[in-house]
């Protein structure tokens, strides 16, 4: 074996894994290139997502397919040299309109794909849901609030115990300002 091929080996990547970080590290951010008018923002399609990836994914010998089987919308990357995969999958909700389904199934690909591959591409429809998500926990009446600093004062709870049972609960500025002081 001559030096140089010896040099050549060191480098050539193998295995699903080690591939799959050299495509990484070649892809970078995705381009947006498509408008959700309902949010006023921009996202990549799934058109702009495979034109992204695929070339540099079979550069590295990995096969992208996005089948669709049992109710699932999978995004399978393959490592063509040794059968080797990762698979990433939703199931579709039970819809009747076969545009709503078509709808789905181009949306669940590039989720799935964004998902499989990590891809910094914003989707604001997820950012908008997200933040409703973000403020949903209970509140706390005045009554239980008040019962909580008596309990403080008569030496049967901790401050700290008691912030510690009000994190899972929105507080009102009150709350929060009466906390500031214990």
């Amino acid at each position: 074996m001559k030096k140089d091929e010896v040099k050549e080996e060191a480098v050539r990547v193998s295995g699903l894994y080690p591939k799959l970080h050299a495509a990484k590290q070649k892809i970078g951010k995705v381009v947006k290139n498509a408008n959700n008018p309902h949010f006023k923002k921009s996202y990549a399609d799934i058109n702009a997502l495979v034109e992204s990836v695929e070339p540099i994914l079979l550069e590295q010998g990995l096969l992208l397919i996005q089948p669709i089987e049992s109710g699932l919308v999978s995004t399978l990357i393959i490592d063509i040299e040794t059968g080797d995969k990762v698979v990433s999958s939703m199931r579709l909700p039970e819809i009747q309109d076969p545009q709503k389904v078509g709808s789905a199934v181009t949306y669940y690909r590039r989720y799935t794909l964004q998902s499989l591959l990590s891809l910094q591409a914003e989707d604001d429809d997820a950012n908008s849901a997200s933040a409703t998500v973000k403020n949903t926990k209970p509140t706390i009446t005045q009554e239980r609030f008040e019962n909580g600093l008596t309990q403080i004062s008569e030496g049967k709870l901790t401050p700290e115990a008691f912030k510690q049972a009000l994190s899972g609960y929105q507080l009102n500025d009150l709350q929060t300002k009466a906390l500031l002081l214990l």
